[in-house]
């Protein structure tokens, strides 16, 4: 079953990739606490198509390379400006 992800561009720095950031809230089992966490995942973008700030979809796909095991699915929402 294929993982889908959404989150913010944080760099397209490099050729074909895009850093996506996912933030990922839940309730603490014991404290009940709303936690945010994060964490970054790099994913394919073929065409160089997403710029910073884009919020995008993700999903999972076969290793691309060493830490690069996700496209970019569809485009959520362009950046302001």
């Amino acid at each position: 079953m294929k993982k889908v992800l959404q989150g913010r561009v944080v760099s397209d720095k490099a050729d074909k990739t895009v850093t996506v950031l996912v933030e990922r809230r839940f309730k603490h089992p014991l404290y009940g606490k709303v936690v945010t966490t994060t964490k970054k995942y790099l994913a394919h973008d073929e065409a160089n198509t997403y710029s910073e700030g884009d919020t995008v979809e993700i999903v999972s796909s076969r290793p691309i390379s060493k830490r690069k095991q996700f496209t970019v699915l569809r485009l959520i929402e362009k950046a302001r400006g």
